[in-house]
Parts: structure tokens; sequence; C-alpha cells
């Protein structure tokens, strides 16, 4: 074996650098940083052939003295920590001291730098070797760093880099996501001479919103849900996507930790568990979130890069996250109804109708659950009294006999005041069995009979097992489980989380469980495997949502076995009462398969198909 050496400084440095500088992109990602902690409230940043001929990140925060900018080149050298209490509680971007000296290890890099009320002064390195001593620049307070050639002396990391507009591309990635984390900084950014950005400081909500939308998209921010929350010391801000918008990769997914851009799993679990009964197969969800809490419980000392951190307490963060999310995706409903929560008799213009009108919640559903027509807690029957006046019938229209497939009209509308109509409006017409046609105050709606009926009679289901704990089905045969001992021990901590779940567990051994009972929703289920995916759940995130997803599963058939079928007709009345119940169920804007509900189109866009007006 060789002899064992102290590596040289430069070595080091470029060791460092392998670690911190994979490509130009990380390198402005550094010194944005630098900048926002030095208080600067405008950044530029100039780039040219993608960042490796030549970066240049000028802002205006408080500066270098000229005695110390010899030092902001030292490895480990930093003025944003002093001790280990700065180091559990750090509030700064940066903390670690080492981004200008890997970065200068690989790289000629020029530090122009000046305080308030004094004159600028510059330092050179190449490679990390001083080049010249400290000597005059002109400046007005800021700092500005430029660097040239990068990988100039590490041919082989070169070679790693891509074409110019792929490290372009990611240049601007980088910047995007500094500008959303901070809106109170204007951003500028140029590349080859050509200005792609000039972001003002976003102090107003609307100019966040604006900035946001320049930043990920328009289609994002016009789907857009916004949501701020805060609990148990926990700040939730930001936007989520509808779930009609929705992504086949996880690319629109942006986490701001006190500031800091961040990919964490837990957080991902929390907030696709939050999506879980609204997303369309293998669909991701799009969001752009802020959360906020307690430096010192959060630690962002887990990766050189910064992009990953650990939460003292996961589960407290987890729960909260997905709590938060799934009552916002909860209480969507058409966005020009009444309030979330509203009744069905607070709802202006509800139609007469003959007693006896179907209830949109299927008996042979009802009785596989135990429910009864008279649980109005369990299963919300429409309510078709009300002092508006009855409708007047009046002769089916002569076209609508002609179109096949196509229910006459019933009745005309009654006569009213457009803006008591409710959000989706009054049924007019049946579309071959299948879509609902209603008019309401903006134009004309378009529900998909079975998915609406579907999400109404899985909410309905949903909610009369809520806040139960399952029923428990003993196994005839106990079923042995052999795991490891820290699982075993967890089962056995978390016996009253099973117990919940319907679940009957004892430790018979150090590494050996007994399943005596399952829940009686899943007793076709594998028990030992389902034991073991919860037990894998508890140990990374804290809490486990698999058996409920399980239930949700199994409700969901049952729901979609149990709701109205196409080619089914239905009356005018019948086809009110689903409109209602849609109007006051969660998550009615997709059936529990993530499939689109309804849709409509305005006035306005009916005119422009015709042509009307031009």
């Amino acid at each position: 074996m060789s002899t064992i050496q102290v590596l040289s400084q430069r070595l080091a440095n470029q060791i460092a650098a392998g670690e911190v500088v994979e490509r130009p992109a990380s390198v402005v990602k550094e010194l944005i940083e630098n900048s926002l902690d030095a208080g600067a409230t405008r950044i530029r940043i100039e780039a040219e052939r993608g960042g490796i001929a030549r970066l240049s990140i000028a802002d205006d925060g408080h500066g270098i003295p000229m005695e110390q900018l010899p030092l902001a080149l030292a490895r480990h050298a930093t003025s944003k920590i002093q001790d280990l209490d700065d180091l559990e509680g750090v509030a700064t971007l940066g903390f670690r001291g080492e981004a200008l000296a890997s970065i200068a290890s690989v790289s000629r890099l020029n530090l122009t730098s000046a305080v308030e009320g004094e004159d600028g002064f510059c330092v050179e390195a190449e490679g990390r070797d001083m080049t010249a001593a400290v000597r005059p620049a002109p400046r007005s307070r800021g700092t500005t760093l430029e660097i040239r050639d990068l990988f100039f002396n590490t041919p082989a990391r070169r070679k790693f880099l891509k074409t110019e507009k792929t490290e372009q591309n990611h240049i601007q990635m980088a910047i995007s996501r500094q500008a959303m984390s901070r809106f109170d900084v204007g951003f500028e950014w140029v590349h080859d001479g050509k200005v792609h950005w000039q972001l003002p400081q976003a102090a107003t909500p609307a100019a966040r919103a604006a900035r946001i939308a320049k930043l990920v998209g328009q289609p994002f921010m016009d789907s857009a849900l916004e949501i701020e929350t805060e609990a148990t010391g926990l700040s939730l801000r930001g936007w989520v996507a509808a779930p009609t918008f929705s992504r086949s990769q996880p690319d629109l997914q942006y986490l701001f930790v006190n500031g800091r851009v961040v990919k964490d799993r837990l957080v991902a679990h929390a907030i696709r568990q939050a999506y879980r009964d609204v997303m369309y197969g293998q669909r991701h969800p799009a969001y752009v979130l802020y959360l906020e809490l307690d430096p010192i419980a959060v630690d962002v000392n887990v990766h050189p890069t910064k992009h990953e951190v650990r939460f003292r307490d996961q589960r407290l963060v987890h729960d909260f996250l997905f709590r938060s999310l799934h009552r916002l995706l909860a209480e969507v409903r058409p966005d020009t109804g009444p309030a979330p929560g509203a009744s069905a008799e607070s709802l202006p213009g509800a139609l007469s109708a003959p007693t006896g009108a179907q209830v949109f919640a299927p008996p042979q559903i009802q009785d596989q659950v135990g429910l009864s027509l008279s649980d109005r807690s369990a299963v919300s029957q429409p309510d078709f009294t009300s002092s508006a006046a009855p409708w007047q019938p009046r002769a089916p229209m002569q076209v609508a006999d002609q179109l096949q497939g196509l229910q006459a009209l019933a009745a005309p509308l009654p006569e009213r005041d457009e803006t008591e109509a409710p959000p989706l409006g009054y049924a007019i017409a049946q579309l071959h069995g299948i879509y609902i046609l209603a008019q309401n105050a903006e134009g004309l709606v378009l529900v998909d009979t079975h998915a609406a009926h579907e999400r109404i009679t899985y909410e309905a289901l949903k909610n009369a097992h809520d806040g139960q704990r399952l029923v428990s089905r003993p196994l005839l045969l106990p079923v042995t489980m052999t795991l490891s001992e820290r699982e075993a021990e967890l089962a056995d901590e978390r016996r009253d989380t099973f117990e919940n779940f319907g679940f009957e567990i004892d430790r018979i051994g150090p590494e050996t469980l007994a399943v005596r009972a399952v829940p009686a929703l899943l007793a076709d289920a594998a028990a030992d495997a389902l034991v073991r995916d919860v037990l894998s759940d508890l140990a990374e995130f804290g809490s486990s949502e698999r058996i409920l997803a399980r239930r949700d599963e199994l409700l969901g058939t049952m729901a979609c076995h149990g709701s109205v079928r196409a080619n089914r007709k239905l009356s005018i009345p019948e086809m009110n009462a689903l409109l209602r119940d849609m109007e006051r169920t969660e998550r009615s804007g997709q059936c529990n398969h993530g499939r689109p509900t309804w849709t409509a189109l305005s006035l306005a866009e009916l005119d422009r198909l015709f042509l009307r007006g031009r």
C-alpha cells in the first residue's frame, strides 16, 4: 500500500469542486445563493456559450471589505456560521464556505466587491492560485463574480458537459428556481448578449402570480389553487395545480423549505397521497410550494449541494402537508358556485319535483356497507323542495326529436335572474344517454353522467367509513411472518395504528409476528404483504395510508359498479338532482379514477366557434 499523506490544497479543492460544481448551472446556483445571503435586491446573471466560456453574477448586496477579499476564496471560510449552535439552526442558503474555493480551483475567477461608502477592490485566482494582490476596481456597493474557462484545468470533467444550448437551459432553470424562491429580489438573465428575462421585484400577490406564470407557464397558473395555512409551527403557502392539470413526468414540482429549493421524498410522498383520489393513472401533480418552519427543526447539512434536507419530526411534516393539501383539493367545487360546504337547501333556485324522485346513492351499494336512505349524514339526498316557481312544461322541440340519441327537452328553464343560477346550471337535455347538457349563467355545461355519479357515490361510501375503526375479520389460521427485529419492534410500538386499521397482530418472537385478524373489507388481500408495506411506510414517513388506499380502491370499485351507466335515460328532475349533488360533493370535478366529470363552454367561446359578431 502507498503511504498515507496529506492532500495538497489544490487537489482537495478540486475534489470538493467535484461535489459542488457539476456544470455551469451549479456555479450560478451557488453564487446567486451568496448574493441572496448578502442582502441583494437586484441580481444580474450573464453567460456566454452556455456558461462554459464565461459567467458573471453581479448584485447590490452589502459587499466584502477589501481586507477580507483573499479570505473569501479560502476553503471553509465563511461569515455565516461561527459555532455548532449556528450550524444546527442554519438560516442562510450558504454556510459551508466551500463554493468560492471550489469554483476558483477549476476556473479563472475574478472577484470585485465594494461596501457602502468605500471604493471597490478586486482579487483574481486561476486554478485557485492567486495571480495578483488585491487591487482597486471601480464599483458601487455590491459584488461581481466573473468566471471564465470553467474546467480549463480538468479536461476530463469538461468532456462531460453537454451542448451549449443544454447548459444554457440548465442555467435558466437554476435562475428560475431562485427567482421563485425570492419575490423581493429582481433578476436579470442575459445569454450571449441577449436579455432573456427582466424580473422586477414582486411585492403584491398579483405580481408574484405573474412571476410564477412567466417562469413555469400561464397554463399552470390558470389551473392553480392557492393555499396559505399554518399549524403547529409550520407554514405552507403557494400554488398547487388542479387535478385536471397533471403531468406525465414530475417536472413541474417545486418545493422551497425556508427559501431553499429542495427535493424530498417525504414531501413528495405526502403530496402524492393528497392527490390519490383525484389523479388520473400514473400522472404527476404540479405545484410550487413554500414550507416554513423553525430552522432548528430541519437539517440542511445532509448533502454537499444542499438539495436534500432532513426534518426532525418527519411524521409531523408529512401529516401537515397531506392534510393541508387533501383538504384544499376536497374543497374544490365548481368555481362559480357557493362557498365550500354549502348545503343543497342554500343553493338558489332549487327545483320542485315529484315525490320519490331518484336518490343518487345506489341501494345495492348502500346495502353492501349497511347504509340507510334515511341516514342523511352518510348519503345526502337531493332536496327537491323549494319555494321557487315550478316548471311550466311545454311541447318538446321538434328539432330534438330528429337527433338520434338526443333526449328532447322536457321543460324550459324557469324564468329567473341569471345571477341566481347554481354553478352547474339547470339540465336541458341528455346526449346519447351519456352526457347531461345544462345551461348556467355563463353558457353551456357538459357533464359525464357516470363519472359524476361515481364520485358522488364514492364520497358517500367514504364518509360512511371515515372516522370509524375498520371492522376486523378473524383469520381461521393466523398468518405467521418473519421479519427483521427492527420491523417487529415497530409493529409492537404501533399496535394501536394496526388496530385502528382492523388488524390484530401479536409479536410471538424477536423476529416473528402473528396476524390474527385483518380488515373485513380487505379479507382477500395478502395480509403479510400488506403488513410489510405498512411497516415500510411507518419506518420511512411515520405514517401510512396504504390500508385506507386499499379500502378506497374497493369502495371505488363498488361505486363504479353501482353508478348510472351509459344509455340510461334520465328525467330532467333526475339530471338536476345529480347536478345539485355534484355542487355539494367534495372533489366532484373528477371521478375516483381521476377523469374529469364536467366541462363548460362560455357564451363567448360558443360565439367564437360560430364566428358570431364577425
